[in-house]
């Protein structure tokens, strides 16, 4: 276990390990990759830093992670690597299947000022959140709850529209995925059901006879 991350950051990647779909782990881990720069900002100014995160996620994962990583993964890099300082937190998370790194990083967020990239935090901080959420409760949660949670952590400062209300899937890691599946789950059987149907036209279709 890589305790510099804490233990959310664990259950993330056991979450990760058990999406089905490969273009939906990569998604997941690069996400979860940039989360780890920015709770271990100090690895920023290391020579090849996104390798040795990648790694340090192959680590994590028991070697197990299944994806389209931009570098080749590999567990000896942080084998050898000296092990880090780990604090110890004094302070209870408000929510604990968020922990306070997911505080830490709300507070960044509140801090950007330009509207575009604020909006682009809120959304990135809300998948995270989501993500964590399922992993840690085993269930499912709608993008409303998840902000409201943003909404205590950050005191009200964080906030956005969500199109759909309890439909929205903005905060959804790869939104399009599950949509995508249940559609062709069901043409199918709408064709097979239209072919029935057709079929069942022609056995009841009067027959003529010959003049």
């Amino acid at each position: 276990m890589l305790r510099e991350y804490g233990i959310n950051v664990h259950n993330l990647v056991k979450y990760i390990l058990t999406l089905d779909d490969r273009a939906h782990r990569t998604r997941a881990a690069q996400l979860l990759v940039n989360l780890m720069a920015r709770l271990n900002p100090s690895i920023g100014s290391v020579q090849d830093a996104q390798q040795k995160l990648w790694n340090h996620l192959f680590v994590m994962a028991d070697g197990q992670l299944d994806v389209d990583a931009p570098f080749e993964l590999s567990a000896m890099e942080y084998l050898n690597d000296k092990p880090q300082r780990v604090e110890i937190p004094t302070k209870v998370p408000k929510f604990k299947h968020y922990g306070k790194n997911v505080e830490a990083l709300v507070q960044k967020v509140s801090e950007i000022e330009n509207e575009d990239e604020r909006r682009a935090g809120i959304i990135a901080l809300g998948k995270l959140m989501k993500a964590l959420y399922k992993a840690y409760n085993k269930d499912t949660v709608s993008d409303e709850v998840i902000l409201s949670e943003m909404k205590i952590l950050s005191q009200g400062k964080l906030n956005i529209e969500l199109t759909g209300g309890e439909t929205s899937t903005l905060f959804d890691v790869s939104p399009g995925i599950q949509q995508q599946k249940t559609y062709s789950q069901k043409e199918p059987q709408q064709q097979q059901h239209k072919h029935k149907k057709h079929g069942q036209h022609q056995q009841h279709r009067p027959k003529h006879k010959n003049q």
